[in-house]
């Protein structure tokens, strides 16, 4: 007989989803307020997005912003993706302890990360700038790749490559033909979840950037110690979505990957 949950754990759990998302639902819907006044609602208007369009600084920003994640997302999802296939051919008494370096991005707090960064462009003597924004990125986002790309690989086994070498492939024909196109999801959906971190990450960025290198989060932080305006609704609104929308579409591509079973013949 199937156990019930306790039903406080019910009502903690949506205690918790009140607390977390009804702040960002306001957001949301202030953005769209007639008025600079956040606590009264005077109608509805799009008015706030078409002054954010108009606005020099967040467009560059959002440049910035764009510029930085498209770089840092495809030099993060080669080098993840190339340390999870590395990795499968290590021996096991060192899977541990390089497992735990490739995690170690992903555990330890976001304001450690930057400043150690900044402690080392500063012992380098590397001026701050979006170069050093993007070598923050690749450093925490290459990690989600691997974990992603990881799971994908250890979830595929071994027997398929085994065959196709059976039957005379290469490495390179086993790896183009059979592996790939059984981790091309699992890649996608952490370059993904790479671009989406790059995109809304303020910690790190703003210990390591630098006075021409002003991402979107970092300009919202900026306005927001003058006060909560329209524009800024607006501008986390458009964030907001756009994070959403990455992360949903990479879980999809993610269980879209693992729920197809049939394999093409291999053209060797």
């Amino acid at each position: 007989m199937k156990k019930k949950g306790h039903p406080l754990l019910g009502i903690h759990s949506a205690l918790m989803m009140i607390f977390i998302y009804v702040p960002i639902v306001l957001v949301m819907v202030y953005s769209f307020n007639n008025t600079r006044l956040s606590g009264d609602w005077k109608g509805f208007t799009l008015d706030w997005y078409v002054s954010l369009m108009k606005d020099r600084h967040v467009m560059e920003a959002l440049m910035n912003s764009l510029v930085i994640a498209v770089i840092s997302t495809v030099v993060a999802t080669l080098l993840g993706t190339i340390s999870a296939l590395s990795m499968r051919d290590f021996a096991r008494k060192w899977k541990g302890p390089l497992n735990g370096v490739l995690y170690m991005p992903v555990i330890i707090p976001d304001i450690i990360m930057g400043l150690s960064l900044l402690v080392l462009f500063s012992q380098l003597q590397i001026p701050l700038g979006k170069s050093t924004v993007m070598i923050a990125h690749i450093t925490f986002s290459m990690s989600y790749v691997y974990v992603v790309v990881n799971a994908r690989l250890a979830g595929m086994g071994r027997q398929l490559e085994e065959a196709a070498q059976d039957l005379g492939a290469t490495y390179w024909q086993t790896f183009r033909y059979v592996t790939l196109p059984q981790i091309t999801p699992g890649i996608i959906s952490g370059a993904l979840i790479a671009f989406t971190l790059s995109l809304d990450d303020f910690m790190v960025s703003f210990f390591v950037a630098g006075p021409s290198s002003t991402t979107l989060p970092i300009y919202i932080y900026g306005q927001v110690k003058r006060g909560i305006s329209p524009e800024i609704n607006a501008l986390c609104t458009l964030l907001i979505l756009v994070s959403i929308t990455l992360i949903l579409l990479a879980q999809y591509v993610l269980n879209r990957g693992k729920g197809q079973k049939k394999h093409k013949m291999l053209p060797f």
